[in-house]
């Protein structure tokens, strides 16, 4: 017997800001959760697999309209003729009360009621099929103690949509306990909601979260898929993660504290990228690229902001690797100054720093400072865009303030050149 574990598929889910992102793919990016999922049914076809176990949030919230239903009705579909069930549990995104539209049923899917926890028994397979789904966005209660007891003489498998004991990255929904999830006695637990990879338990039982099918957001990086799990004799004797996203999401870190110019970013910019994605041609590569260091490259990105992030883009004009997107450049450079002697100044370098270093010394007075300066542009910068001035922290306060005490002196003292150094001319 075999089956494929897969969950937080979330559909159509809206990728928002894209279009104000100039070269962004969107009509590739906004389609890669519905190509993902396509992958996944052509996979347990060409598997031969028997069952397939969805564990929650197969949409992202309630259709649009009903073609988001229509296209996950005929993929499960595909699936009738060759005789592969289909389990579904309903998650926190797609609970009872968040799909209001509904398609006819059929009759190798099955939906478990969100009323109470019941099984499935499939006699010809020797497996006992458990879960619940939600009844509405919020539960917060343990689901477990309700699930049914374990079926001797079948191999047990718990479907349930859980936070367990909590993530930074997700809300709390149905917590639970390993111990507790143990003590059913079932032989596999498929989890879902969280949408990193996790093995929680190897073994006795098998207890995993697959993470979601496809990355959908800069912070879902590296691969995403399924698990498939083949059980010989009531016992597993294969597990397998068969990574199917058709985008992929990466974080690229550079340290540029060496380098004098924009010629040697470039370099190392993609030898990082060659050995990151190695030679996968088979998916698109999105990478947020991360710049650090104290560097001589700083005082030109606080002159030109975005200069970097140009040549970077420049750089995959030339590239021959796999396909790649660049979906932002972010700049934690520092500058090379001597902030004492800067400081002792009598001009407006030194009047800036002297500034800078008062501020940066009280933060509710940076705060009102920067809300302040904030309130005085007709819009707010890129970088944010997606944040609430008033809510940010302290140590985003702080770094605001070093980006704008940056530009400010790479105009006074002209520690810029007109145009990008070179190693060359470095």
């Amino acid at each position: 017997m075999k089956f494929l574990h897969a969950a937080d598929l979330h559909i159509d889910s809206p990728l928002r800001g894209l279009n104000a992102q100039q070269g962004a793919p969107v009509d590739r990016l906004r389609g890669a959760t519905r190509q993902a999922f396509v992958a996944l049914i052509d996979l347990a076809i060409s598997r031969q697999v028997n069952m397939v176990i969805l564990a929650g949030d197969l949409y992202d919230g309630d259709w649009g309209d009903f073609r988001t239903g229509l296209f996950v009705h005929e993929q499960l579909a595909r699936l009738n003729p060759h005789g592969i069930s289909v389990f579904v549990v309903r998650g926190n995104h797609d609970a009872e009360s968040v799909i209001t539209r509904q398609l006819p049923e059929q009759p190798h899917v099955h939906v478990f009621s969100s009323r109470s926890a019941h099984t499935c028994e499939l006699p010809e397979l020797g497996v006992a099929v458990h879960g619940r789904s939600f009844p509405h966005r919020a539960v917060t209660e343990d689901l477990v103690p309700a699930y049914p007891a374990a079926v001797p003489g079948c191999f047990n498998i718990g479907v349930l949509h859980t936070s367990l004991g909590g993530s930074p990255d997700h809300s709390t929904y149905a917590p639970t306990r390993v111990d507790r999830l143990v003590a059913t006695g079932y032989d596999y637990l498929a989890l879902g909601h969280i949408h990193a990879r996790q093995v929680v338990r190897e073994s006795a039982p098998r207890i995993v979260f697959p993470g979601n099918l496809q990355g959908r957001h800069a912070r879902e990086i590296g691969p995403k898929g399924c698990e498939i799990v083949t059980v010989e004799d009531g016992q597993i004797t294969k597990t397998e993660f068969v990574a199917l996203d058709v985008v992929r999401w990466h974080a690229l870190s550079l340290s540029t504290a060496d380098l004098k110019g924009v010629d040697a970013l470039s370099a190392r910019f993609t030898s990082a990228l060659a050995d990151l994605l190695g030679g996968d041609r088979t998916r698109l590569h999105v990478v947020r690229v991360g710049l650090d260091g104290e560097s001589a490259l700083h005082p030109l990105e606080a002159a030109q902001p975005g200069v970097l992030e140009a040549v970077l883009q420049a750089a995959l004009l030339h590239w021959d690797g796999p396909e790649v997107w660049i979906e932002r450049v972010v700049s934690d450079l520092r500058s090379p100054l001597d902030r004492a002697a800067a400081a002792g100044r009598p001009d407006a370098v030194g009047e800036v720093v002297r500034l800078v270093d008062q501020l940066a010394g009280d933060d509710v007075a940076l705060r009102q400072w920067g809300l302040a300066a904030l309130d005085s542009l007709p819009t707010l910068p890129r970088d944010l865009a997606d944040e609430q001035p008033d809510h940010l922290s302290p140590a985003q306060w702080q770094a605001l303030l070093a980006d704008a005490e940056a530009m400010v002196l790479a105009h006074l003292t002209h520690l810029t050149q007109p145009n990008p150094p070179t190693d060359d001319a470095a």
